[in-house]
């Protein structure tokens, strides 16, 4: 065949194929078309999961007479004109491909009218670009955009779509994303003319809130913490979930740049290696996050349907939301989960449930510790239905709030040791209720802490063993402990070989005191031989102090006096992540006075 033009209409189906994948690929561009007008209301009418009508109304500025024909041709568009304008784009749209492309592949009507005229006008297309006659309309302010029968001549691309509640979910879904981009703008969605969503514009802190919580749940904000964070002309913003209010799903991860929805591999994984030692296996973290920065440096023209962007300054961008997640949830400390309110709340069907402590201990001799309380209401939530767990445990844990007395400055946050339970748990009582703690994952924690910041100072002491200890061990961990001697030596141990299948320890981090040295070392071995030595130095340093600390800490099973108990809980509210152990699992739970009167039925 010899070359020639393709029909414009195949052209712009063409496209279609890479814009408008389903329903709510056609939502999401018309949606992107709303905030760039200015809107602050928008209305979306879906009928039979989109297939039969999507209809989208904004109360935006509008689309002038003569302008309509271009709105619907090709490459035509008012938000850039210059190359200069493509390489620091703000607006949501500015292709110039959705309305052709869509109209290629279904029956589409555009109605919009503009502030000065005396009334809208309609025009219709089937992608073609071409017998446009605007009609007159008595629509208000603002544009409709009416799209039906998608894909009716299109067949084979109809037959991949699934059932009507399955794509609307998606665009449902979409939705709440998109409402979670901008505050400013009213939404309301309707499936088959029953309302779904209506949100209110959030302007107030409190409003967004709310936003949040309408999307994400109530026991999002309650266990989560607030991110403001700015460096090299960048901006973090928004809330992170705490590490044990998790999940199995990446389905409550909402990431944005410059207002604008994304999925990224440079941003996933900076966020991963934030929770890196925080986060049990196999869960996800939760958060609603914000990035902003010079749009210049950010390329949002590296996907026809604008999903992913391309970083100028990918390693910049990466350290940057790595150190901001990193150093938040470090700072978490139980003194900052003291949580006072009005009333008891319960939170029914989320992943963790959530309760929380607060009080103030007088101060007492050394003679007579006694303890006067100071009752204040406090907030807290029991278990109704659990939709997701870790193995039993449940994430306690609030954020501290505004408006109410602080703690007396000499109180601690964890209370004080009252008994040690089948030589596992630390029961601590405080001045509204009690506080369990699991020595071994507390005493973990706190260690690696301690090892990784005299790591990073170079200043791990070694102590010398007065009689140094021979350890036989396979032929491959001779050959690992031989290889990794010097690494070893900086980390406080002086590990040489002496045979084929023997290895002597001569020396051990001092900070890990007595213990059994022997099987320290060969479960150190062993974890490194299985999870091997290929990481970064930072990575594989962190990996083995993250085992020596969980194989040095005090075992279960293991008395701990009352002074050794109050010692761990006031070394766990001045440690950085003292909330998980290395593992991710949590370290202590509370229950309120409220909660113990609820299981005993008391003052009902």
């Amino acid at each position: 065949m010899r070359i020639h033009a393709l029909p414009t209409q195949l052209v712009n189906q063409i496209a279609a194929g890479e814009v408008v994948e389903r329903p709510a690929s056609v939502v999401k561009e018309l949606v992107e078309n709303c905030f760039d007008a200015g809107a602050t209301q928008i209305l979306i009418e879906i009928e039979q999961g989109g297939t039969q009508l999507i209809k989208i109304r904004d109360n935006g500025c509008g689309i002038e007479k003569d302008d309509l024909p271009l709105s619907l041709s090709r490459h035509a568009t008012s938000k850039i004109a210059t190359l200069k304008d493509l390489e620091q784009v703000l607006s949501m749209g500015f292709r110039g491909e959705a309305l052709p492309s869509i109209s290629s592949v279904a029956r589409l009507t555009l109605i919009s009218r503009v502030a000065d005229a005396d009334c809208a006008w309609c025009v219709t297309a089937d992608g073609r670009e071409q017998d446009f006659n605007p009609q007159p309309d008595p629509h208000p302010l603002g544009t409709t955009v009416d799209v039906r029968d998608l894909f009716y001549n299109t067949p084979a691309r109809r037959k991949f779509l699934k059932a009507e509640k399955t794509e609307f979910g998606h665009i449902e879904t979409l939705i709440k994303r998109m409402a979670l981009s901008r505050f400013d703008i009213g939404f309301t969605l309707l499936h088959n003319q029953r309302e779904v969503l209506n949100l209110r514009p959030a302007n107030s802190v409190l409003e967004q809130e709310q936003r949040v919580v309408s999307i994400c749940g109530a026991a999002f904000i309650d266990n989560a913490i607030t991110i403001d964070f700015a460096a090299s002309g960048l901006s973090l913003t928004g809330w992170v979930g705490l590490p044990t209010f998790s999940r199995s799903q990446q389905d409550m991860q909402f990431f944005y740049v410059n207002g604008r929805l994304i999925k990224d591999r440079l941003v996933a994984h900076a966020l991963k290696q934030a929770y890196q030692d925080v986060l049990y296996h196999g869960r996800h973290p939760v958060f609603v996050l914000y990035l902003t920065l010079d749009p210049a440096l950010v390329d949002v023209n590296a996907h026809p349907a604008k999903l992913e962007v391309r970083f100028r300054e990918g390693r910049l961008v990466h350290d940057f939301l790595f150190t901001a997640l990193h150093r938040s949830l470090a700072n978490i400390r139980p003194a900052d989960q003291v949580h006072s309110a009005a009333q008891v709340v319960d939170y029914v069907d989320t992943p963790l449930n959530t309760s929380t402590m607060t009080g103030a201990v007088a101060s007492s001799s050394a003679k007579n510790p006694a303890y006067a309380y100071q009752s204040r209401p406090q907030q807290s939530a029991l278990p109704q239905g659990v939709e997701e767990h870790i193995q039993g445990y449940a994430a306690l844990y609030q954020v501290a709030t505004a408006n109410m007395p602080p703690p007396a400055p000499d109180v601690p946050p964890l209370g004080y040791a009252v008994a040690h339970i089948h030589n596992i748990y630390i029961l601590s009582e405080t001045p509204d209720g009690i506080i369990l703690v699991d020595a071994h994952a507390a005493h973990e924690r706190v260690t690696y802490e301690r090892l990784k910041l005299l790591y990073q100072q170079g200043a791990i002491a070694s102590q010398p063993l007065l009689l140094p200890i021979k350890i036989i061990v396979s032929a491959a961990e001779a050959d690992l402990a031989e290889q990794e001697q010097a690494f070893f030596l900086n980390l406080g141990f002086e590990l040489t070989r002496t045979g084929p299948e023997t290895v002597v320890l001569r020396a051990v981090p001092a900070l890990l005191g007595q213990g059994d040295m022997e099987g320290l070392i060969r479960d150190v071995l062993a974890d490194i031989m299985a999870q091997g030595m290929s990481l970064r130095i930072q990575e594989k340093s962190n990996a083995i102090l993250a085992s020596v600390a969980c194989h040095g800490s005090v075992r279960a099973q293991r008395r701990l006096t009352v002074p050794e108990m109050n010692a761990l809980l006031r070394d766990m509210e001045k440690t950085e992540r003292s909330g998980q152990c290395n593992h991710g699992r949590p370290t202590w739970v509370a229950l309120s006075r409220q909660e113990l009167d609820k299981f005993f039925l008391r003052g009902q």
